[in-house]
C-alpha cells in the first residue's frame, strides 16, 4: 500500500498519524507543493491525504500550484475513485475542486472547540467507535460555505455547518485537526498568519490558552486519531483488495 500526501507548509504534515503509518510499515510520499514539488503519477498510489496550510483556496495568483492540485484532487476522487482524506485546507480544497464553494468563517474558529457528528456521521464507518460530540483543535478563518453536489455532511459545530463531509463512498474531509500532537500548537504558533489570527481570536495570551487546552485534551486527541486512522485504513483495504 502506498500513500500520497499533499503538504502546503513544512509544519502541517500528518502529525500523530505518522506513528501509525510507521508501525504499519506503510510507505508514504510527501509532495511539498509550496516548495515546488511536482505531483507524481496518481495511478501509482492507493490513498491520498491533503493537509492544511495558511493559504486560501482562491489564492491561485500567489500560489499557482493550487490549480494543478485541485485538478489532481478532482481526478483522484471523481475518476480514480480511490480513498481520500482532507484536513482543514484539504477539506476546503476537496469542496472547491468538486464544485462546492468556500468563504470567510465569521467569526473564525480558533481554539479547542466542540464538533458534533450528524446522524449520517454517527453511521459513517470513518467515525465508528467515536463519541457523537468531541473537542478538536480548530484554526481556520475560511469554511466550506456550500458542499459539493451529492456530499453528505458528517459533522457540524455551532457556527460552521460543514465540519466534515463524505463524497461518494471513498472520500472524507474534516475542517478540524484530528492529527494534532503535543508540539502542534507551538509549531503552528510560529507561523505569522496563524499567530496573528490566534491573538486576534483569543487575546495576547492566546498561545498559552490554546496550549493548555490542547494539553488537557491530548489523550482524547491521540485516541481519536488512532481510531480514525484504523477506520480509514479499513476503507483502503477494501478498495485495494476490490
Amino acid at each position: 500500500m502506498r500513500l500520497l500526501v499533499f503538504q502546503h507548509i513544512d509544519c502541517e504534515h500528518p502529525g500523530s498519524l505518522r506513528k501509525f503509518l510507521k508501525a504499519d510499515r506503510i510507505e508514504w510520499d510527501a509532495v511539498n507543493l509550496h516548495a515546488g514539488d511536482r505531483i507524481p503519477e496518481l495511478e501509482d498510489y492507493d490513498a491520498l491525504w491533503v493537509m492544511g496550510g495558511p493559504m486560501d483556496v482562491w489564492d491561485v495568483e500567489d500560489h499557482p500550484w493550487l490549480v494543478p492540485e485541485k485538478a489532481a484532487i478532482r481526478t483522484w476522487v471523481r475518476d480514480l475513485e480511490k480513498p481520500f482524506l482532507g484536513l482543514c485546507l484539504g477539506h476546503q480544497l476537496l469542496a472547491d475542486a468538486l464544485g462546492g464553494t468556500c468563504g470567510p468563517q465569521r467569526p473564525p474558529e480558533i481554539g479547542i472547540l466542540d464538533v458534533e457528528l450528524t446522524e449520517a456521521g454517527r453511521k459513517d464507518g470513518l467515525f465508528a467507535g467515536l463519541p457523537a460530540r468531541q473537542k478538536f483543535l480548530q484554526w481556520h478563518s475560511v469554511n466550506v460555505a456550500q458542499a459539493p453536489e451529492g456530499a453528505i455532511v458528517l459533522a457540524s459545530s455551532d457556527i460552521c455547518r460543514v465540519q466534515a463531509m463524505r463524497i461518494g463512498q471513498h472520500a472524507w474531509s474534516m475542517q478540524y485537526h484530528a492529527e494534532i500532537e503535543p508540539d502542534t500548537v507551538a509549531n503552528w504558533g510560529e507561523v505569522p498568519a496563524y499567530h496573528d489570527a490566534l491573538l486576534a481570536a483569543l487575546g495576547e495570551d492566546g498561545l498559552t490558552t490554546m496550549q493548555s487546552a490542547a494539553d488537557a485534551n491530548m489523550p482524547a486527541f491521540l485516541s481519536c486519531a488512532e481510531t480514525l486512522y484504523r477506520n480509514f485504513m479499513r476503507q483502503v483495504s477494501g478498495q485495494v483488495s476490490g
